[in-house]
């Protein structure tokens, strides 16, 4: 049966067809069992261009494979290579590797040559690639002599190599004695030749060491050439006895040392061609001289240039395009160009291919009578010759097997048999190399067998893919089909994938993937099968990422870092930094969950990642830790410009320590005056190097620079050098100049002095100027040096002055000073103010008026009037008494003015003075007042004093402030019950001339509030309060204690509660047939005569109310103490009678309990008393 080659994977349908998959050709990914018959195949060989090291044994290598084992033979140079005729050669047992011993004897050059192993057993021979031995070669340069070169500074200049031809090539670099690279840049670089290219020479290029090495990196040598040595100079360093001796033609090269355009140094002319093999790197150069330095730019013409595969050298002078590609083909354009010009170079490439695979051929495992074929399919530039082998011969003068048939790049194969199987040798060969390719056929007839081993365990992360193995082997090649689960059910499903190989494949296992998987594999001559088993594990998670941190230098962070994982795993968790292991310092700990990194420093800044791996997969997350601190100080300050008066200061920034540089703050230090004190002298944006400093003249200038950033400020800088100001004459004068007398006659003049760094040069003095403003005087001056006052004497008494002071030094005069008034000394005022009239408006308030006083008579700044006023005689005691004078003063010109805070009913006394600068003027007249009554104050004390069952006693104290002649006194008082409630007010006047009063008829044991205030004809004073209770009626008490102790009492207690519980059945009963029980009657029967309320009309007082509505409420009414009652006076509830007594006794053995009674809270139906029977008329009502 022929094998048919099916696709690498297949899908399966949503229908329900079986999982089978049907290969019909083996590919590379099955191989043959090795306990099967089988060709040879090459599995190891040495590379086809194989440089060796001459110093070390020559080891060329052959591997294979095949059964029988197979037997080797090499050929050298196209002829048998018999090992067995060299005793420096040997063959590794059971391999086919070539070993020469060169160490001991012989040489490498001997054994070069072309190499070609052959693997042969009973079912054919493989062949190796030629291989190519070559010892490498690491000559010396050749001895010469170098001139000295010497050129104008400006011209170009090429150093030539030149370095011997080795094996491989050598890596090429420039250096010095001292073996230090050579610095290059776009103007000086070195060349894909390894030539050292100027494109303008400079002064500092003159050295003597200028030395080309070569690097051969196989036999690890470096060779060097002999030292270049070049002087550069400049055409004014010719003396005339070096212009005599020296032509034009002995220096090197002839171009001018002026500015000029572009030329190229290589490759030269216009246009050049480059030819590069496909997939290696294309490598384009161009070098231009010229001055000032060239600049490079490529293009490509009709086209762009790939992206991701180009890349520039060596300041862009070398174009490189890496994986080349025919498409790379065509014309490539470098451009050099400076401010005189530019000029182009085109580069004309062309892409070729060394043969490479489009098919290589594949071993073919057929069984008896099947077909099958070979292909060997490649391409090159140019089309590569297929040329087949069969087992090492040429298939043209090979033994004729009438089962195959040759159709150009293809074998076809029908009907084999067992002596078809052989060994075939593809050749694809152009002149740019060669492919070969070893491909058997084998013809077998086996039962399939499954290589995978049985029970297999495969774990899965969830939602992941999941590949059960089943590697097969058999010829005709087996059938594969695939079950799951005990009951053998075939897999139909669509999320399955078969691949090739036998392969299962479950793009996204689930949970319920979890099981038994069973591969069976058939064909014709047999079955196997094997079962594997798939678990499902949940993922593994960061359930808390590490986040982004920005800290303090010296602080401590914490990275945190969480994982989440299947509980049969068991998962390791690592922190790497920078993709790399933690820095072997004990400031980093790993705690749990968290890495904590204490004392931060710099170095700590970068990526931290938190790894967590299991057996099945990883995950990972990473911060970036930023280490910020304040910047470090500027250095390397520089003045420059020095002018007098400016100077230019410039700085290098210190390192901003991942926080950007915001502003530069300079201060500056003058050290002649204050040597040690720095002054903030300006501020720059962070992004500003330089400043234009403004200076001051005479100052013996130093600076330093701060930087500041987000964190805080540098440390200051290092002082800049000193720079010491040139003298001049002072540019600002004196401040704060005033004219103050502080004598009738004298003016003293003030001014603030100029400090050293403002007086702009030796010998500060002040020039002191007045004169009179209304008079017609010359200026008056003086000259006076180290004060800041001067007094001018015998002046007249406040008169206004024009005053000055400027400033001179050695040098001059600042500028004219502005001039200021001031007056002469002030005197006492001579006038009082006339005309002094009085308003009283109220009991405590007076408006004053008075005509001011003459301007001249005041002899000084006018600072206001003062009223002195006192209280002369107290009306109500009708003798006088004198107080302390009270001061008020009104600021400025005013001419009237209000007096607070007076006492009523009093007599005041006033003057009016005017007041300047030196003091108060003569008073005037004095003039009288009266103020008219007003209210008392509150009485000073109130007690209430001889309490009885009934009656209480007041006595009090007269207002300590009358304010007035007092009419009467009032006072007012209620009942408090024992829920804190009040009951009615009473209203009671009482003669002015009583401070005693007695109140009778008041309620037994009754708690009262009593207000108290005096009255004038003003009105009525502030009140008093008070509280007090009347007494017990001690023989009632004691009757209730003697009752309560008695036995019969106690039973008439058991019978009453008797009573009361058989009222409540009757009740209950009554309630259930909606009839109504008279407790309002059985209440008024019960009710006590002796806690009646009395009549108003007998002289007692009645029962008080609401404080809402005065109506009496009827007599005998009960209220509970929540003040309200039913709607009703009879209910057909018992809950309007008490529960309970609640009694308390006070200190001296009193009852003054409270008999309340709970009741159900309803609106209020007319005025009822909020007070609650006492305990003992309860009591009472029971006996």
């Amino acid at each position: 049966m022929q094998l048919k080659i099916m696709p690498k994977k297949k899908r399966l349908s949503t229908g329900r067809v079986p999982l089978i998959l049907l290969l019909c050709q083996v590919i590379s990914a099955l191989e043959v069992p090795l306990d099967l018959v089988q060709p040879p195949t090459i599995t190891q060989q040495s590379p086809k261009d194989y440089i060796i090291d001459p110093r070390e044994n020559i080891v060329i290598q052959c591997e294979a494979k095949g059964k029988p084992p197979p037997s080797f033979s090499w050929t050298r140079n196209g002829t048998h290579f018999d090992i067995d005729k060299d005793p420096l050669v040997t063959m590794k047992p059971g391999s086919g590797t070539l070993v020469i011993n060169i160490m001991s004897e012989g040489k490498a050059e001997t054994y070069e040559g072309v190499y070609q192993c052959t693997a042969r057993n009973e079912r054919g021979a493989a062949v190796s690639n030629n291989i190519v031995v070559r010892p490498s070669r690491s000559p010396l340069w050749t001895k010469e002599k170098l001139e000295p070169i010497i050129l104008r500074n400006g011209q170009s200049l090429v150093l030539p190599c030149r370095p011997p031809v080795g094996l491989p090539p050598p890596i090429i670099f420039w250096m010095d004695n001292s073996f230090q690279r050579l610095p290059q840049s776009e103007r000086v670089s070195q060349g894909l030749n390894g030539d050292l290219y100027f494109s303008n020479v400079l002064p500092e290029d003159t050295r003597e060491d200028y030395i080309c090495y070569a690097r051969f990196n196989h036999t690890q040598t470096i060779q060097q050439k002999q030292p270049i040595s070049v002087k550069v100079i400049s055409v004014d360093e010719l003396n005339d006895t070096i212009a005599a001796n020296l032509s034009d033609t002995e220096f090197y090269g002839a171009k001018s040392s002026r500015e000029r355009p572009p030329t190229f140094l290589t490759p030269e002319g216009n246009a050049s061609n480059k030819e590069e093999l496909r997939g290696n790197v294309l490598s384009l150069e161009c070098i231009a001289e010229g001055l000032p330095t060239p600049i490079i730019y490529w293009i490509k013409e009709d086209g762009t240039l790939p992206m991701n595969r180009t890349f520039y050298k060596n300041f862009k002078k070398t174009l490189q395009i890496t994986h080349v590609s025919e498409a790379d083909s065509g014309n490539y354009q470098c451009i050099a160009k400076n401010s005189l010009g530019a000029i182009h170079h085109t580069i004309s490439v062309t892409v070729k291919a060394a043969p490479y695979w489009i098919m290589a051929p594949q071993n073919l495992v057929l069984s008896p009578g099947e077909d099958g074929s070979l292909i060997c399919r490649a391409n090159g530039n140019p089309k590569p010759r297929i040329s087949w082998l069969t087992n090492g011969v040429p298939i043209e003068i090979a033994p004729d097997d009438p089962s195959r048939k040759i159709d150009g790049d293809t074998i076809i194969f029908s009907n084999v048999q067992e002596r078809s199987s052989a060994v075939y040798q593809c050749n694809a060969s152009n002149e740019y190399g060669y492919l070969l390719a070893n491909a058997f056929v084998n013809v077998l007839a086996e039962p399939p067998r499954i290589l995978t081993s049985a029970n297999t365990l495969y774990q899965v992360i969830a939602n992941r893919p999941a590949l059960l193995e089943c590697a097969f082997f058999g010829s005709p090649l087996p059938t594969i089909e695939w079950f799951k689960g005990a009951k053998g059910s075939a897999l139909h499903e669509d999320i399955y994938v078969l691949h090739e190989n036998g392969t299962l494949e479950i793009p996204v296992a689930q949970k319920d993937s979890t099981g038994t998987y069973t591969c069976v594999a058939r064909n014709k001559l047999g079955m196997a099968k094997n079962e594997v088993h798939l678990e499902i594990k949940d993922p593994t998670r960061i359930i808390k990422q590490p986040e982004y941190a920005v800290v303090q230098r010296g602080s401590t962070v914490s990275f945190e870092c969480k994982v989440k994982h299947d509980h049969t795993l068991i998962p390791t968790v690592m922190w790497l930094k920078d993709n790399g292991e933690l820095p072997n310092d004990e400031r980093f700990t790993i705690d749990k969950d968290h890495l904590v990194v204490a004392d931060v420093i710099d170095d700590d800044g970068g990526t931290y990642t938190c790894v967590a791996n299991t057996t099945l997969d990883n995950v990972s997350a990473s911060a970036v830790l930023s280490v910020v601190d304040a910047p470090n100080p500027p250095f390397d300050l520089e003045l420059t410009n020095q002018l007098d008066k400016s100077v230019q200061l410039s700085w290098t920034p210190g390192d901003d320590n991942n926080s950007p540089i915001t502003k530069f703050i300079i201060e500056y230090e003058d050290a002649m005056h204050e040597a040690g004190l720095w002054h903030h002298q300006t501020e720059v944006p962070g992004t500003q190097t330089t400043a234009q400093l403004k200076l001051s003249p005479y100052v013996n200038y130093s600076f330093r620079v701060m930087a500041v950033n987000g964190i805080g400020s540098s440390l200051p800088s290092e002082a800049s050098e000193q720079y010491f100001t040139k003298a001049a004459e002072p540019d600002k004068n004196p401040t704060a100049v005033e004219g103050l007398g502080s004598e009738p006659d004298n003016l003293v003049i003030t001014w603030k002095p100029l400090n050293g760094f403002d007086s702009n040069g030796p010998g500060l003095q002040y020039k002191v100027s007045w004169r009179q403003k209304d008079g017609d005087d010359e200026w008056t001056s003086v000259v006076v040096a180290n004060v800041s006052k001067y007094i001018v004497s015998g002046t007249p008494t406040f008169v206004p002055y024009l005053i000055k002071v400027q400033a001179l030094n050695d040098v001059g005069f600042a500028p004219e000073p502005a001039v200021v008034m001031g007056h002469s000394g002030e005197d006492l005022p001579m006038v009082a103010p006339g005309n002094v009239r009085v308003n009283v408006v109220n009991s405590t308030l007076a408006e004053v008026h008075w005509d001011p006083v003459p301007l001249k008579s005041i002899r000084g700044h006018l600072q206001g009037y003062r009223i002195y006023y006192w209280k002369a005689q107290s009306s109500s005691k009708r003798h006088r008494r004198h107080v302390e004078k009270k001061i008020l003063t009104f600021q400025g010109s005013k001419t009237h003015g209000m007096l607070p805070g007076l006492e009523p009913f009093s007599h005041y006394t006033l003057n009016v003075r005017v007041v300047n600068g030196k003091g108060e003027g003569p008073a005037s007249l004095d003039r009288v007042f009266h103020t008219p009554e007003g209210v008392p104050s509150a009485p000073s004390s109130l007690k209430i004093s001889n309490p009885t069952l009934d009656s209480l006693t007041l006595e009090w104290d007269p207002p300590s402030h009358p304010n007035g002649i007092l009419t009467e006194y009032t006072l007012k008082y209620q009942p408090i019950n024992s829920t804190h409630e009040l009951g009615p007010l009473v209203d009671l006047k009482i003669p002015a001339n009583k401070t005693r009063w007695t109140l009778k008829n008041l309620n037994v044991s009754t708690r009262y509030k009593f207000y108290f205030y005096a009255q004038t004809a003003a009105g009525s004073g502030s009140q008093i309060t008070e509280e007090a209770v009347t007494n017990v009626d001690e023989a009632m008490a004691s009757r209730q204690v003697d009752i309560a102790t008695q036995g019969w009492f106690i039973g008439l207690m058991c019978a009453v509660a008797l009573l009361i519980l058989i009222l409540l059945i009757v009740c209950f009963i009554r309630r259930n047939k909606g009839g109504k029980y008279p407790v309002k009657e059985k209440e008024d029967a019960h009710a006590d005569p002796e806690i009646q309320p009395m009549k108003e009309d007998d002289g007692t007082f009645g029962e008080y109310s609401d404080a809402e509505d005065h109506k009496p409420l009827k007599k005998g009414s009960r209220t509970p103490s929540d003040r309200t009652v039913k709607k009703e006076d009879s209910d057909d509830s018992l809950v309007d009678y008490g529960e309970g007594v609640n009694g308390q006794f006070n200190e001296d053995g009193s009852f003054i309990g409270q008999y309340s009674g709970k009741k159900e809270k309803e609106p209020a139906e007319g005025n009822e008393s909020s007070e609650a029977p006492s305990p003992v008329n309860a009591m009472n009502s029971f006996v």
